[in-house]
Formats: C-alpha cells, structure tokens, sequence
C-alpha cells in the first residue's frame, strides 16, 4: 500500500517525461527521485481523517537573461577570472576589490550582486565579486599604495608630509628619524630628489662669507657685455680704457660715503730728495688733487680748466703748471675742509676727458700735454691719470678700511709699461744731477747699449730691457749686466713711492750699482 508521502501513483498528478516537460525543474537540472522512507507495521497506524496533501512545491525560478559575455558564469563557481597578474590590488587581509558589473535590467538580485539571480539551491561563488555590504568579521584595512617611486611604503609619513619636509631637511632642521624617512624617499622619488638638490643650493647662498657689497668692476662687465652685443657708434679708444675703468672705480667707491668718511684722514706718500715725503688731507682733500691734475688734460684738449675760472680771473695769478702747485692752489683757495660737494665736479670733468677724446679721433692720441717740467702725449697721460686714480683710490680705501683691488691684466701691464718707458729718461734726469753712476759707454741713438733686465710676475706682468747709459740707447738682451724681478702690484707701488727702494721685494742678480740706479729712478717717479 502507498500513498502520497510515499512518492507512489498517487503523488500529484502525472508529468510527462520529456526535454521540454516539467520534469526539469530549471531546464539545466533534472529532478531527483523521491526516496521512501521506512515502512510502519499496519498494526501501529492510526485511522486519520484522510490522506495528508503533498507540501506545495516551490514555484520555478525565473529563468535568467543571458550573461554577458564579459562575465564569468554565474552558475559555475571554478568559471572565476584570472587575478594572478594584477599588480594594483592593495595588499592586506580581507576582500579584493573588483569592478562591479555593468548595470542591465534583470541582473540585480537582493543580494546585491549584479547578474546573479537569487534562490534556493544555488551554489555561491565564494571570492569571485566583493559584496557591497563591509565584511561581516572586521579584519585590518587595506594598506595605502606607497608614496614615492617603486611602490614601497612609508612609515606613517606620506609623500606629502616627506616633501614638506624637505626646506627644514636643507636646513638641517630635521629630527634624526625625520632624516632618515627623508633620504630614504629622496632615493625613490626623482621630483622631490631634484627639489632638494635645488633647495641645498639656495642654502649655500645664504651661507656665503662673501662681501655683499657689488664689485667695482660690475659696471664694467655690463658695459662689456652690453657693449658686445651693440657696439656704441662712437666708442671709447683702447688708450683712455684705462682712465674710463679707473674713475669708474674710484666712483664706485665713493658713492655710498656719508660726511665721516669724505672727512677721513688720509695721508699721501711720494719719493723726493731721497727719502719717503707725505702729506695728510681728508677723503675730499684727495679728490680735489685729482681734479685738479687732470685740469692739465683738459686744458690740452680746450676744455675748462678747473682752476683757471673764477679763481685764476679774481686773483690775477697765473694758473700753476706743476701737478703740485697745481693741487697746493686748490687746497688753498677751496672751502676748507673740502666737503662731499667736490664729487660732482671731478665725475663730470672725467665724463667730459673720456667723451671728448672718443669724438676727437685717431689724431688726438698724440697730442701733448705739459706737465710743467715734462709733456707727454695725451694717450700716455690719460695712462698717467689711470695709474694716479689707482693708487689714491686704494689711499682712500685704507683710510676707511675698505678693500680695493688692483686693476685688471691688461690695464696693470699698461701701467708697468709706460713705467718701463719713462724710467730710461728718469735714469738720465738723475744722472745729470749727480744722483746716479755715470755712463759706461755711449751708443748712437738707437743702438744696442747696456741694459738691466726687469722681469714683471702676476697679471700684468710681462719683459723690458731698460737702457742704462743713453735714453736713445734699445735695451737687448745680448747687452743686459743685470736682472730685477718683482711683481707688478708691487713695481707700480716702488713707482708711485709707496714703497722705498731698500724695501721693494725685489729678485736680484748682475750688476749691483746698475740695480740700485734703476730701483731709485723708479722710485723717483712718484710726485705728489
């Protein structure tokens, strides 16, 4: 006997058997036999009211709609994509993140996963899609990707934190353990490395010793450059360069001077009768006897003469000649003490000599101009104008403790040359005096006579045999008795008779008496 529950005749009405008929449950899967369970003895059985009625089978799922070809099969849970080479999953415990399926009507189901229909009997694909709900069990986070190049984390600082860092880093401003995290990025981050380097530098800047005081010779290398890629059209010749740098120079170092300095004491040194002379002034005092010497230049080229208006008109007196009468006038007759006021006058003079000559041509470097006892031409003058405003430029800087540096190379070599150049006629000047040896033989002029050779060192320096018996006489070297070597900062100051003849660093060989007659006629040079 069977009934109902026993899965006989009597369950439910028949049902075809076919592909197509409802005994496929989803039409994927056929359905399972029912298996009877176990017999009860007919004596045990209670008379019930009827047969129980078969539980209610669920209804059939609605078949779902394609799946895209993109995705994996819902229903086969080992159809699951290849993650093994995605390098951009956070590490960590928990779920990978994936990209959530594109949206289709049909596809949602209440769990939440698009494309996985819902219901009972359907295996879940454990690990292939990430719910959108957080994990039931609370599990670290996901590490942040790294900061820097190659992908490596930080120890609780992040690029941004690393890269502010890096001024106070330059600085040596960092703690030890904000150093290390620092150049440890620096080797993985090419941006911040560069910035860094960039930052060391500035640093370097702000800890130069150096004066921040501009170079005298700035003016002259943005004239230079300037100059380079626009020529002037009237130019300033090569022989007034000397004279153009030198005021410039001098200018330079006085235009920031408030009324102590243009008051300070200086003192002036020459060679005369001898032995050292000196003569104290003030910083304007100084200023003045440049100004007046180079009135000689202007009134060779017709310029005014500094003196020589209103003074020499109300006085009746002749304007002196001598550059020392010259400047004892001026002390005499200016406001005393000379004050600031004596700058303008003697830049623009100087504006005037240079812009003068440049408009005068090739014909005015020959023009002389007397100094009283001698001429020379007016390009060996500006060069004696040069060499003047050097040295009193560097007594100026000593009275107020400032630096002053030579000339450049080739300026100095002009200078030494035409010291080498007037030393033969100084030579013979002394000897008619009776202050030096007399000649040993006379030549005709132009000939080779006997010559000392002076070997200039440094910038500017350079050879010249100087004729010791005639000033026509040509120095050579198959006639030299003697040498004398020194260095070119340091001849320029035995010529200007800052520096006594016995005391001049000189390199000696030859003829001793020649070598002291030369020594004393460069030193006898210098004027006030």
């Amino acid at each position: 006997m069977t009934g109902p529950l026993d899965g006989g005749p009597d369950d439910g009405p028949d049902e075809p058997d076919g592909p197509e008929g409802p005994g496929r449950r989803d039409g994927r899967r056929r359905r399972l036999p029912w298996l009877p369970g176990p017999r009860a003895a007919p004596d045990d059985l209670e008379p019930g009211p009827g047969p129980t009625p078969p539980p209610a089978r669920p209804a059939p799922p609605t078949p779902a709609a394609p799946v895209p070809p993109d995705l994996p099969d819902p229903y086969d849970p080992y159809d699951l994509p290849d993650l093994s080479d995605r390098h951009d999953l956070p590490d960590g415990p928990g779920p990978r993140d994936l990209p959530d399926a594109p949206d289709a009507p049909g596809l949602s189901g209440p769990s939440g996963r698009a494309g996985l229909p819902s219901g009972p009997g359907l295996p879940e694909p454990a690990g292939a899609y990430a719910s959108a709900d957080p994990p039931l069990s609370p599990g670290p986070p996901a590490a942040a990707p790294a900061s820097g190049r190659g992908g490596k984390r930080r120890k609780g600082l992040s690029h941004k934190v690393l890269k502010s860092l890096l001024g106070a880093w330059a600085l040596s401003a960092c703690s030890a353990e904000e150093t290390d995290l620092v150049e440890e990025h620096l080797t993985e981050c090419a941006p911040c490395a560069e910035e860094a380097l960039r930052l060391r530098d500035a640093v370097g800047l702000l800890q130069d010793d150096r004066s921040l005081d501009l170079d005298p010779m700035l003016r002259n290398r943005v004239l230079e450059t300037c100059l380079g890629r626009r020529p002037a059209r009237i130019p300033v010749p090569g022989w007034a360069a000397s004279y153009d740098a030198e005021t410039a120079r001098l200018d330079a170092l006085l235009r920031d001077f408030g009324d102590e300095e243009w008051r300070a004491p200086v003192t002036l040194k020459w060679f005369q009768d001898e032995r050292t002379a000196s003569r104290g002034t003030t910083v304007a005092g100084v200023i003045g006897h440049l100004m007046a010497v180079d009135g000689l230049v202007a009134a060779a080229l017709g310029l005014d003469d500094p003196l020589a208006a209103p003074l020499g008109e109300s006085l009746g007196e002749p304007v002196p000649a001598g550059p020392a009468d010259r400047t004892a006038r001026f002390w005499r007759d200016s406001v005393f003490p000379p004050t600031r006021t004596v700058r303008g006058p003697w830049r623009e003079q100087s504006h005037t000599l240079i812009r003068t000559v440049s408009f005068a041509g090739r014909g005015a470097a020959e023009l002389s101009v007397s100094y009283g006892d001698f001429a020379l031409p007016l390009r060996d003058a500006l060069l004696d104008r040069a060499f003047e405003c050097w040295v009193h430029g560097a007594d100026i800087a000593e009275a107020v403790d400032y630096p002053y540096d030579p000339p450049s190379g080739p300026h100095l070599h002009r200078m030494v040359d035409l010291a080498a150049r007037l030393l033969p006629a100084a030579l013979a000047a002394r000897r008619r005096g009776g202050l030096a040896s007399p000649a040993r033989g006379l030549v005709m002029p132009g000939a080779p006579g006997r010559s000392l050779h002076l070997e200039v060192e440094g910038p500017g320096g350079g050879d010249w045999y100087i004729p010791l018996d005639s000033p026509a006489a040509v120095g050579c070297p198959e006639r030299s008795v003697a040498q004398i070597a020194l260095d070119g900062v340091e001849f320029c100051q035995l010529v200007a008779g800052h520096v006594s003849p016995e005391e001049a660093a000189a390199g000696q060989d030859g003829d001793r008496e020649a070598i002291r007659d030369v020594l004393l006629a460069a030193a006898a040079m210098s004027r006030i």
